[in-house]
């Protein structure tokens, strides 16, 4: 949700958001319109709720030749009341809905345009030249299979179209990876936290996931009301609902470890092979709280941190500063890291990391106390550390030319000092 004395005063650069992102302009108007109408009706009512209480004194002290006259006055009051009343709550409601409606405002900096106008910020890494090195890469899934380590056919057997099971070696390099995610945060200040993976919909809306992206997410119905997250950032982001935090010894830090679910809604035909596109993987997610102030430092030391981590991946890699139109809509600004990927020939996400400046915490009702003893919303950004998908970068640039795979080195000590992941033959 947005600040309504900042869309009052900057009604342009509102509009300007709205543009940028290929959304309703118009939407400025309407709100503009729906918040006047909503304080006139909400000062009849006031009035006339306090001409009513005003009355009230004058009959409990007239006399009785009085109270005839006063008690029918009265009766036209309340009636007056409850209609106003109605008008008020009617007004307020329509400009909630109007309010509820908008995505976060973009940060200037970031590139216009939609999901192929994004800006190269930075390339780390040179793609292996494997005709250079005498044979031909094998895709992920190959690789898996090959060290009895991803076994899709098991997985749609049991649960359908885009599961599987990661088993041996494979499962343990996930585990690893995880877990070095989570020791590096920790390293850098950050809580570790397992998260509930079933939301009230109050949450999943507070965090903005109702908007562009309803359509990905899994949702239990009768009996019961409640969304499967598709990360750990919706549990993290509602954890502090309707509270007041101290941020004045620095930002408040959480690491998320969480399975999460997506529905790839419009996904049919895309990323069929392997564990690219999937309904459910595991991940690492960064959640900061900070002062407003402090936003756009926290949103660079949470892309070092996750360039920090892909440097022990040892992957090639590059970073995509995200353009408006492809933004989900409650980030200002996205940064993605995205991993080259040998078969097909081109970067492909692995993380990003999303100010949403005040945008969450006002849905969510997340504040900080103010010098003058007041209150005032706090900035929330997040950013992947670790995800499943990982795997796919990783098993492709590291593969050798008899299907092993070599162990990145910074893994190996969770994985009991193994440097190799050996072709292995499938149990019958």
């Amino acid at each position: 949700m947005l600040d309504i004395q900042f869309i009052r005063d900057h009604a342009d650069i509102v509009k300007d958001s709205q543009r940028k992102r290929g959304e309703s302009v118009e939407l400025v108007d309407e709100v503009l319109r729906a918040d006047s109408e909503r304080r006139e009706a909400l000062q009849a009512y006031e009035s006339s709720r306090a001409e009513q209480k005003e009355l009230g004194k004058q009959v409990a002290s007239a006399s009785a030749d009085e109270k005839s006259s006063l008690l029918e006055r009265t009766k036209k009051l309340s009636d007056q009341v409850s209609e106003y009343k109605s008008k008020a709550d009617a007004a307020d409601e329509a400009y909630t809905t109007a309010m509820w409606k908008f995505s976060n405002i973009v940060e200037p900096e970031a590139p216009a345009g939609g999901e192929d106008d994004y800006v190269v910020v930075k390339k780390v890494g040179t793609p292996r030249d494997f005709k250079a090195e005498g044979f031909e890469p094998k895709n992920h899934l190959e690789l898996g299979e090959g060290v009895a380590g991803i076994d899709m056919r098991r997985g749609v057997k049991i649960s359908g179209s885009r599961f599987y099971f990661l088993r041996g070696d494979v499962a343990r390099m996930e585990i690893a990876m995880l877990t070095m995610a989570v020791d590096q945060a920790m390293e850098h200040g950050f809580i570790p936290t397992i998260t509930p993976t079933l939301v009230r919909p109050e949450v999943m809306a507070g965090t903005g996931f109702l908007n562009s992206h309803a359509e990905e997410i899994y949702r239990l119905r009768e009996p019961d009301d409640q969304y499967l997250v598709g990360t750990s950032e919706v549990s993290l982001a509602g954890m502090h609902e309707d509270e007041i935090l101290d941020l004045e010894s620095g930002p408040l830090r959480y690491c998320g470890w969480s399975t999460c679910y997506r529905r790839e809604a419009g996904a049919a035909g895309k990323d069929t092979t392997g564990i690219i596109r999937v309904h459910q993987f595991d991940k690492v997610e960064m959640f900061v709280y900070c002062k407003q102030e402090d936003s756009r430092d926290q949103h660079q030391q949470l892309l070092a941190m996750e360039q920090e981590m892909l440097a022990k991946v040892e992957v090639p890699y590059r970073i995509i500063d995200t353009a408006a139109g492809d933004l989900g809509s409650s980030a200002a600004r996205k940064f993605d890291c995205e991993a080259w990927v040998p078969t097909q020939e081109r970067y492909r996400e692995l993380t990003s990391t999303s100010n949403c400046t005040e945008y969450q915490a006002r849905r969510l009702n997340v504040r900080e106390r103010t010098a003058d003893g007041g209150t005032r919303a706090v900035s929330t950004l997040n950013g992947t550390l670790a995800t499943t998908r990982w795997l796919v970068a990783i098993l492709e640039n590291h593969q050798n030319k008899d299907g092993s795979i070599t162990i990145p080195e910074a893994f190996r000590p969770y994985m009991g000092g193994k440097e190799v992941i050996e072709p292995t033959q499938w149990e019958a």
